[in-house]
């Protein structure tokens, strides 16, 4: 379909030399191969910004008893259920912003900021010293971070048809990717001093700071994709043209079978009376609530001490458990997602992931009660497998959103359902920190006592998620 607009454009002088967009689709009308510079660009951006959402938790639960605002140690995942919602609210706040302002300004300067914002709040964040200036600077990380939605739509347009399920799919694994690696580097590289006694000193700056070590490689890292997204193409048209009524015309005149869908489109113009849209918003904002409350709550079950029924893990061992999911998530997405969302559908592959991931999460409280390698094992294994399914889940739902508007639209959709997300997900940690903290005050309860009940409710919001998916709920619509 984008092969065929283009070529309309060009014959009926749609073209404009001086119009990024319009380079952008002769581009791909042009090329032949495989596009590995996009795929990458687009990779390591998403990755960029996805890597201090939550590289935070395996030394969230360490830092809050560092600032000495819990009075006892149960109150810890209360505190800390704020510090990790703050990133999401500010970006709840903004993303329709920053959707809109992609739309009309274009993708490219949404994204370097987003990237810059990375370098320097994430950075601040690491130099904490107290509980408000942890919450301001993720809150101002969370405002200024508004590039997942334009980098989806982005994502959609730099790339051919037959491409552009991959390129979400990238999207997706790098997004999941970072949310696995980012708490990996945090649990590796988190208080320094204490891991590493012979590397860094107790009077080095990662001493007075033992949180900063993973905040500063995040944002060296970011800087440096900072500098490689000034090269990047812009794909927003900056001028208006009768593409939409001369591309409908000649649909029309040729009796095109499809004219019929595009009227169709354009009297479904306004994204608030988009069903197809507001449906798989709603299904992944149901999925994202679950995916940064098990995010937060494995870290904190996991260094929790054991007579609260947690793992007594270290922030290292935390690392190496979400490296290697992380290692196992890459392969899958890269090599068997594409082959699974083209045989069985985005709504398919995202209502069998959410299935299986329940019977995943119910075994979590039994874990617990391992010792050794076949702790060391089932953790592992139970980790790869949830983070494989979460992230299978999201990317059809992302698909389903940039399918279901058209190109002028995808910024502003994609904004809408950053924002939906983005208060969900701040829902989340803040929820999950107080549950978990309820949990380990009822360790004698009748009814699922402890963790239990944490992963009960975990369990009880993905299976909602899962129903939802179902007709007449979700709808789906056809490529646009």
């Amino acid at each position: 379909m984008a092969e065929e607009y283009t070529e309309c454009l060009l014959e009926n002088n749609n073209y404009h030399e001086d119009c990024p967009g319009c380079k952008v689709d002769q581009m791909k009308r042009l090329r032949r191969g495989f596009p590995f510079w996009e795929l990458s660009t687009i990779w390591i951006i998403v990755l960029c910004t996805a890597l201090p959402i939550s590289s935070l938790f395996p030394f969230l639960y360490f830092m809050i008893g560092d600032f000495n605002i819990a009075k006892k140690e149960e109150d810890i995942g209360f505190y800390a259920g704020f510090v990790g919602c703050s990133f999401m609210l500010g970006r709840a706040f903004t993303s329709v912003i920053w959707g809109i302002v992609a739309d009309r300004y274009g993708r490219k300067p949404v994204i370097l900021i987003g990237t810059a914002s990375v370098v320097i709040f994430n950075t601040l964040f690491g130099l904490s010293v107290n509980f408000w200036m942890a919450i301001i600077t993720r809150f101002c990380l969370g405002s200024f971070n508004g590039l997942l939605g334009p980098i989806k739509a982005y994502a959609m347009e730099i790339f051919r048809d037959e491409y552009q399920g991959l390129a979400l799919s990238a999207v997706s694994t790098a997004w999941g990717i970072g949310l696995i690696i980012g708490p990996a580097m945090g649990g590796f590289l988190a208080q320094p001093a204490k891991q590493y006694p012979n590397l860094f000193s107790e009077d080095s700056i990662f001493g007075k700071f033992p949180f900063f070590l993973p905040c500063f490689a995040i944002s060296v890292f970011a800087f440096l994709v900072t500098i490689i997204s000034l090269w990047i193409p812009e794909t927003l048209h900056n001028h208006k043209f009768d593409d939409d009524e001369s591309f409908d015309a000649l649909k029309v005149s040729s009796n095109d079978p499809e004219s019929d869908q595009v009227a169709e489109r354009h009297e479904k113009s306004s994204l608030l009376n988009n069903w197809p849209l507001i449906s798989s918003i709603i299904v992944y904002c149901i999925f994202s609530l679950h995916d940064m409350a098990y995010t937060e709550i494995f870290s904190l079950w996991a260094n929790s001490p054991r007579k609260y029924g947690g793992l007594e893990y270290t922030t290292a061992d935390v690392g190496s458990i979400l490296a290697f999911s992380g290692f196992g998530l890459l392969i899958f997405q890269l090599s068997l997602y594409s082959y699974a969302e083209r045989f069985l559908g985005p709504i398919m592959v995202t209502r069998i992931s959410g299935s299986l991931a329940v019977v995943v999460l119910s075994c979590y409280p039994l874990i617990a009660k391992l010792s050794g390698f076949a702790l060391s094992l089932a953790v592992n294994s139970a980790s790869v497998a949830k983070n494989v399914l979460s992230i299978s889940a999201i990317t059809g739902l992302f698909i389903l959103q940039n399918k279901a508007v058209r190109q002028d639209q995808r910024g502003a959709a994609n904004g809408i359902a950053m924002t939906a997300m983005s208060l969900f997900k701040a829902i989340g940690p803040a929820a999950a920190g107080i549950i978990f903290s309820w949990s380990e005050k009822r360790q004698d309860a009748s009814f699922l006592p402890g963790t239990q009940m944490v992963f009960f409710i975990l369990n009880a919001v993905l299976a909602l998620g899962v129903v939802l998916t179902f007709k007449p709920f979700l709808a789906e619509t056809r490529q646009q």
